[in-house]
């Protein structure tokens, strides 16, 4: 007899969106020429990218309402207040680059729209786990790292991926506060990247990204706690030695390089062992690595000795 196990982060079929609904709606963007959440500013949908939904990462949670994920933000370079989402509306979208450089054979300077044309452009509904113990679920729309990595190639000397976000004063207020490590800097290991959880953002609940999300371009490792994706990316650099992470410069008592999800592990200040669902404020359990052990776990069997929940 057949008997089927559910895992943390399945997504019983009944909750997901039908594919009639997220395409019709797409079409009528379209048509329209542009998309509209109700906030300041229209964000264009006409030339984005229609992306079929990858089955295999349902996160076992409803999709957190579009309104709740995109008003509801942290941007430091914007702001240290949830409700950054108003002068991020100042940041220029397009036209963008980011530079890939470093240890790769083929260093490029790709536009956003370069990539969306070239790479393989999916959605992906993942949940995204706060430091801070909130959460939610979006559909992001993207690509995995390793696809752009493929593109320039790896070389032999690459260690880490080192990411950098957009440092603009004109348009950002937050860099006001010049006692933080400016430009925001992130980073993984080669073998981090090169899973295929880890994903180039470019768009959500079907639109292009916007600003206060990251956009137009961010980073996303959905079993790390979300301080670890950087946002409105300007550079991606491969590297041999391991970059010193922006909070992790701040405060490495509290913010370490890896920031892999465990309950078990408290933040000095807080407990982790639950998370603040937002929208809708329930509280629930959070799980180890935010429910993708199944895809991750593997990446850290010989790194005992590591700082790995830090």
């Amino acid at each position: 007899m057949f008997i089927r196990r559910r895992r943390g982060w399945e997504m019983p079929e009944s909750a997901v969106t039908p594919e009639a609904l997220v395409f019709g709606r797409r079409t009528a963007l379209k048509a329209a020429g542009l998309a509209s959440i109700g906030l300041p500013g229209l964000a264009r949908a006409a030339d984005f990218p229609a992306a079929a939904r990858n089955a295999r990462y349902e996160p076992g949670r409803a999709i957190t309402a579009e309104r709740e994920a995109t008003t509801y933000n942290n941007f430091y370079e914007f702001g240290t207040d949830k409700g950054i989402y108003r002068p991020a509306q100042k940041l220029p979208l397009s036209p963008w680059t980011v530079k890939v450089d470093g240890l790769v054979d083929r260093p490029r300077e790709f536009s956003v729209e370069d990539l969306t044309k070239a790479m393989p452009v999916e959605e992906r509904v993942y949940r995204l786990r706060c430091v801070e113990a909130w959460s939610m679920v979006v559909p992001w729309t993207g690509f995995p790292l390793s696809a752009l990595l493929s593109a320039v190639g790896v070389q032999a000397g690459a260690k880490y991926v080192r990411f950098e976000t957009a440092a603009l004063p004109a348009v950002m207020p937050g860099l006001r506060q010049s006692w933080y490590p400016w430009p925001y800097v992130e980073g993984c290991t080669i073998e981090e990247a090169g899973n295929d959880l880890s994903f180039l953002v470019v768009g959500a609940y079907g639109k292009p990204l916007l600003a206060q999300n990251g956009g137009p371009i961010r980073f996303h490792q959905p079993w790390k706690y979300g301080f670890k994706a950087g946002k409105s990316l300007t550079r991606i650099s491969l590297v041999a030695e391991r970059p010193k992470s922006f909070w992790e410069a701040i405060q490495p008592q509290e913010y370490g390089f890896w920031a892999n999800i465990n309950p078990e592990v408290p933040h000095p200040r807080w407990s982790q062992a639950s998370e603040r669902v937002l929208g809708t404020g329930e509280r629930v359990p959070t799980q180890l690595f935010n429910g993708y052990g199944e895809f991750v776990a593997g990446l850290y069997g010989n790194l005992q000795r590591e700082r790995l929940w830090t």
